[in-house]
């Protein structure tokens, strides 16, 4: 027979799409063991960006590296995660799951093993990038094993779990990866990365996914269009991860790739407007429902970036991960609470409605922390920070079921669906991260100026803590005018922090209003669609539960590094 032959099936177990297994009905013991490998799988993908991501100021020192340059580590994890999945829906649609699942295992242990011997910045951003290309594509293993432990009525559930276990490793790595440095410095996180890959290859060779259809996807003209898309991808992706250390007006290579980017990305999206059988269905993507559903997750991913604010607010301060543990702890609690009543909660008929309550609730937590001072500490940000990542988890599932009817209507719009999710997701938390980063630098450049234009001797209370700061030198220097030097160079760096606090909240305050602003556009969009079209919600229902097996999921979406 041949191999592109759709298979016999029995009723149910028909495969959504090729490319993704069929569901037959399972054992309670089985379904809990596809349970807990799908969880192993999503946790390995997002863990091995995670412990890059919350430890970049430790790896610096490893690497001999500057701050700016350890910037580059995580873009190009980014840059290749969102160009491979131009490929990786339609390798998996003409090789079969078995090829797809243990090549890339396999493929994802030797990238980890190839971390241990990472010992200069070229070498770690070179395996970085492998990390990526490897890794987008454990996300979907990870919602497939998942799914295969729910049964049909359940099915919407297990997309919102498979996609919500990676959004949990960022946290995860931030609690425990201090011991880890402990026991074995930097090569301690990559055994344990290592070791997690390994554990979860061998899950996926002793519990196999079940076989699904196969065809013939692949044409000369995809391989053009990756050629162009992904440096075009790749040189946004530096722009958007050095520009706001290089500074956007004032270094000319930034420039030069921004416009290199936008050439290499509309040559690549001619190309697919003009094709009978796109990958980027570029007409499918402009239409209304569409664009509107990835600007609104665009909005989110920016939204979003306020958790990174907030520690890169603490470390500000000179609070360090380990005094920061408790806060993680409460993020993780948050994030699982946000998936596990996103899951139970999930309806196709309410998703507007979700999505507007998960903007409520990262606008409220992000007004909450805009009142930040310095005596502001990790105890003091619990609520606003555990709100912040319940919406987090909360939003993903309603937005992926959102373009789930889209794409069953027309499945050859899978790809395209798949990758621009993916780019919205991760570029979408570069862009956040660059915006924070710029705002929170000019209004620290403003708020110093205008604090330290104050400070003048003539003041008396000025004069006053002047003389108090030098008064604390009195055991070790000697010499009077040392000592008022060192009571203005105190004095001055206390300027500098409150700048930095007044920064920050300039920063809240911007991204609750850009949250505010996106739920008061969903809801006079949705307003004005059920006006003119007297439509009940911007797309259609999910009709089958089984349409999740036709989702790719984003993996690691929190690309986005602290401030330091």
């Amino acid at each position: 027979m041949d191999k592109y032959t759709p298979r016999t099936w029995g009723p149910g177990e028909r495969p959504t799409l090729p490319g993704s297994p069929s569901m037959p009905e399972h054992s309670t013991p089985k379904r809990v063991a596809y349970f807990i490998v799908g969880l192993i799988v999503a946790l390995t993908g997002g863990l091995g960006n995670g412990l890059v991501t919350a430890n970049l100021l430790n790896l610096q020192g490893s690497l001999a590296a500057y701050a700016y340059q350890m910037q580059w580590l995580p873009a190009a994890y980014v840059m290749t995660i969102v160009s491979m999945n131009l490929l990786l829906v339609k390798f998996r649609q003409q090789f079969g799951l078995r090829l797809f699942t243990e090549a890339f295992l396999v493929l994802y242990a030797l990238v980890t093993f190839a971390h241990l011997y990472a010992n200069t910045l070229p070498s770690a951003i070179a395996v970085r990038a492998a990390h990526g290309m490897v890794g987008g594509a454990l996300g979907v293993l990870g919602l497939y094993y998942t799914l295969q432990a729910f049964p049909a009525r359940h099915r919407l559930k297990g997309v919102v779990l498979g996609l919500g276990f990676a959004q949990l490793a960022l946290p995860l790595a931030r609690i425990f990866t201090s011991e880890l440095l402990q026991i074995g410095e930097w090569h301690g996180l990559y055994l344990f990365e290592l070791g997690l890959a390994l554990l979860a290859l061998g899950c996926v060779l002793a519990l196999k996914l079940p076989p699904g259809d196969r065809v013939q996807t692949f044409e000369p003209l995809d391989f053009l269009t990756f050629i162009l898309f992904a440096p075009g991808v790749a040189l946004l992706c530096a722009v958007l991860a050095q520009g706001r250390t290089a500074w956007w007006m004032e270094s000319e290579w930034v420039g030069v790739c921004l416009a290199c980017s936008i050439v290499l990305i509309a040559a690549s999206l001619a190309i697919e407007h003009n094709r009978a059988r796109p990958l980027l269905n570029t007409r499918w993507l402009t239409t209304g429902k569409i664009a509107k559903l990835f600007l609104s997750v665009l909005l989110f991913r920016i939204v979003l970036s306020e958790s990174t604010g907030a520690v890169g607010f603490l470390q500000a301060l000179g609070l360090n991960t380990d005094q920061m543990q408790n806060l993680f702890i409460v993020v993780l609690l948050g994030s699982v609470a946000g998936l596990v009543v996103s899951a139970l909660t999930i309806n196709p008929a309410t998703l507007n409605r979700s999505l507007m309550f998960a903007l409520l609730l990262i606008a409220f937590g992000a007004l909450i922390d805009a009142h930040a001072t310095s005596q502001t500490r990790p105890v003091n940000m619990y609520v606003s920070q555990f709100l912040l990542a319940f919406g987090g988890t909360y939003f993903l599932g309603p937005t992926m079921v959102a373009g789930m009817g889209a794409v069953i209507a027309e499945p050859r719009n899978l790809v395209s669906f798949s990758v621009m999710f993916t780019m919205t997701q991760n570029l979408g938390g570069l862009l956040g991260a660059a915006i924070v980063g710029t705002i929170q630098t000019a209004r620290e450049k403003y708020h110093s100026s205008y604090l330290v234009e104050h400070l003048t001797m003539l003041d008396p209370q000025v004069a006053a803590r002047v003389q108090s700061g030098a008064a604390s030198y009195g055991g070790v220097l000697a010499d009077p005018a040392l000592r008022s030097a060192q009571g203005v160079a105190r004095l001055g760096a206390i300027a500098t922090r409150e700048a930095n606090v007044l920064a920050y909240n300039d920063v809240f305050l911007m991204i609750a209003g850009v949250a505010i602003a996106t739920l008061i556009w969903m809801l006079v969009s949705q307003s004005w669609t059920r006006i003119t079209t007297g439509a009940r919600r911007l797309v259609g229902p999910v009709r089958d539960a089984q349409t999740a097996m036709a989702i790719v999921p984003i993996t690691n979406s929190e690309p986005s590094n602290d401030r330091k």
